[in-house]
């Protein structure tokens, strides 16, 4: 198959879940047979044309100049592009600046779209753009050849809303193998004695329940808050939260660092509570780590009984305080670490979007 990737900014991954999972998946696509692209940012630090065997297309990308906005203009440029390729297939990585160029799409390749979460759902948008991701969920339904769910709990919604071939494909992660303790000194925290968040700074990841829960705990250990602190929303938390026990940290996107950091936290919050499988809970399972999640549908299905859960600042505050690393902890992590084994490991989901793509053009 010759395949061309597009809606993330793109390989290797200096942002989010989408370029990890390009990133993870094109390489061993490559490996297998197959002829990859993948769309970059004309703005990526990675300014190579390949990339352990996979062609990396670099296309303008104005979003450094005028925000969101630029993201409409780069999908539409790597849509543009793909029209010369001739792809077999084209593997979309969600739909909220890119469905609307789908008529755009050359009608010989296979359109493919990861669905992503429900972005319509997420508390940061106003009505109004709520409205349009609405309709942006609708139009990737409706002109892609296969939807992609990456979780059972989307991919129900979706099949019970629209009538297009289903497939459900999770994220992935790679069990952490390389501790290495002495990447913590520049953070100026010890070993399993420091909480840790890592999540993009906004309402649905429930940051001020788990900040708040911090305030009231009676431990003094210190939580990083590794995430992009540069927004109207991670501003008021900066105001907000001034307790010592909290510092805020930029994105981290080197794998071995934000690795270490999860390897050798003491209690990982997720409050992830929009979407499906989560890239960055698939991470801290896979770094071996003790997790505190939001109690919603997304994570219990990915940690069933192997993780615990809160609601509010109350129940953070309880776990801070009385968790500690026992035997029912320790069995809960090796539970975790056997589904990254054997449920999500990368070589598994890439197995898994081969059989898809080469049914879809069938």
């Amino acid at each position: 198959m010759k395949i061309g990737i597009l809606g993330t900014r793109g390989i290797p991954n200096y942002y989010g879940g989408f370029e990890e999972c390009a990133q993870q998946l094109a390489p061993r696509l490559v490996k297998k047979g197959h002829e990859v692209w993948v769309y970059n940012s004309h703005q990526h630090p990675y300014q190579q044309k390949t990339y352990e065997g996979v062609h990396i297309i670099h296309k303008y990308d104005p979003e450094h100049r005028i925000g969101t906005a630029g993201q409409f203009v780069y999908d539409f440029n790597c849509m543009l592009d793909a029209r010369t390729r001739n792809f077999d297939v084209l593997l979309v990585f969600g739909y909220t600046s890119s469905s609307i160029w789908y008529w755009l799409a050359p009608a010989k390749s296979i359109l493919v779209t990861n669905m992503d979460g429900l972005e319509w759902q997420r508390s940061k948008y106003s009505s109004r753009i709520q409205r349009f991701l609405r309709k942006a969920e609708a139009w990737a339904a409706h002109q892609s050849h296969l939807m992609i769910a990456d979780s059972g709990a989307i991919a129900d919604y979706l099949s019970g809303k629209y009538k297009g071939s289903l497939a459900q494909i999770a994220y992935g992660a790679e069990v952490w193998k390389n501790p290495d303790p002495a990447i913590l000194e520049q953070y100026g925290v010890q070993p399993f004695e420091y909480h840790l968040i890592v999540a993009r700074l906004e309402p649905e990841n429930h940051i001020e329940a788990l900040l708040d829960g911090v305030v009231k705990s009676k431990r003094k250990r210190i939580t990083l808050v590794i995430g992009n602190h540069a927004t109207p929303y991670g501003e008021k938390l900066l105001s907000r939260y001034k307790d010592s026990r909290i510092r805020f940290i930029r994105g981290i996107y080197d794998k071995r660092e934000i690795s270490n950091l999860r390897a050798h936290t003491a209690l990982y919050f997720h409050g992830h509570s929009v979407g499906g499988t989560n890239p960055s809970l698939l991470e801290a399972m896979a770094c071996r780590n003790m997790i505190l999640a939001h109690n919603n549908i997304f994570n219990k299905e990915v940690l069933g009984e192997d993780a615990n859960y809160f609601l509010d600042a109350h129940d953070v505050a309880n776990a801070i305080d009385l968790l500690q690393r026992d035997e029912r902890q320790e069995n809960m992590i090796k539970n975790n670490l056997e589904k990254i084994k054997t449920r999500y490991s990368w070589n598994l989901i890439t197995e898994q979007y081969e059989v898809a793509l080469q049914q879809a053009l069938l």
